[in-house]
């Protein structure tokens, strides 16, 4: 900063005015200043910044899986609201694996991140109150947190489901099996519950065979699926949990000699191309990322004092596939 303020011919309090982007400097003051930085090849250091300020400048953000298409408008809205408060976002994946979260998790607040923005693998998230009682802004989204009281940004995962279903029933569905996530995630539970619950309200009992719940392994989620189509009573109608047991389901019912219905949770690209067209419950992942920040960004600011809880909500979309009749 000194070579910089004795090429410009300024002092230091100058240069730090321009560097941080602060007023008080005349636009051609600015300019002699800036031309000096470029010249000199001038880099503020950020972690004397640091010291002096008590924030990064910076945010982590906790995925499930960096290559799920899901995630990547959640990430981008939250990149773009940290980035219009001038912060850099750091994110990694957790591989659904909650130890691997906690390390990764305690690893961003050991770089001294001022806030945490977590899609959670594990469901006890005790290991964070030192972080947030030293002043780490965290917010949950998609799940909610375990074992400790913060803020978190949800879909109405058991509305949509419902609403998914009862679609189905009314295009005449009796049989109407269901493949979803792991039943201990969140998402997972929470739509089997609004599965059955549009069962229940159209007075159809649910048999076991229908119902098949585990990793979203294409060899486990196609075994799944043809179990449910094969038999002397297969199911009609199938809907499934998330875009990528919809994926795998798509392809089996192409082989399919009988046309099956479909309903999936979450669009997915190309899904409006297929024919029939399939018809999901679309939740708005960028929605979900945006106010997540947000509710971050106003932790750090000191205008959140209480945490909530926010869901947003859901949207069918009909393409055909979910408006096929039974084919029995």
């Amino acid at each position: 900063m000194k070579d910089v303020a004795a090429r410009a011919g300024v002092g230091l309090k100058t240069v730090s005015r321009v560097v941080n982007g602060e007023p008080g400097v005349t636009p051609e003051t600015e300019r002699r200043v800036q031309e000096a930085i470029d010249a000199l090849g001038f880099r503020r250091n950020d972690s004397a910044r640091v010291l002096r300020k008590g924030r990064t400048a910076s945010i982590g953000l906790v995925l499930e899986d960096l290559a799920d298409p899901f995630y990547g408008p959640l990430s981008r809205a939250v990149e773009e609201v940290a980035r219009a408060h001038g912060a850099l976002l750091i994110n990694g994946s957790s591989a659904e694996d909650p130890d691997r979260e906690q390390e990764l998790a305690l690893a961003l607040c050991a770089r001294r991140v001022d806030g945490l923005v977590i899609i959670p693998a594990g469901d006890d998230h005790r290991y964070l109150e030192p972080e947030i009682k030293a002043g780490v802004a965290t917010v949950f989204v998609d799940r909610p947190a375990g074992r400790i009281d913060a803020d978190v940004v949800l879909s109405d995962n058991y509305g949509g489901a419902r609403d998914g279903v009862a679609h189905l029933i009314a295009h005449g569905h009796r049989r109407i099996g269901f493949i979803g996530d792991m039943p201990r995630i969140h998402t997972a539970a929470e739509r089997l519950r609004g599965y059955r619950a549009a069962m229940e309200d159209a007075g159809i009992p649910v048999e076991d065979s229908w119902m098949s719940l585990g990793v979203t392994d294409p060899q486990r989620v196609r075994r799944a699926a043809e179990e449910m189509l094969s038999g002397p009573a297969p199911v009609t109608a199938v809907f499934a949990g998330n875009n990528r047991v919809t994926v795998t389901v798509v392809r089996v019912l192409a082989e399919q000699s009988r046309r099956v219905a479909l309903v999936g949770f979450d669009d997915f690209e190309l899904a409006d191309l297929l024919q029939p067209g399939v018809t999901v419950v679309a939740q708005d992942a960028a929605a979900l990322g945006r106010t997540a920040a947000d509710r971050l960004f106003r932790q750090l600011d000191g205008t959140l004092l209480t945490p909530e809880r926010i869901e947003l909500p859901t949207r069918l979309i009909t393409r055909g596939s979910g408006e096929l009749p039974p084919a029995d």
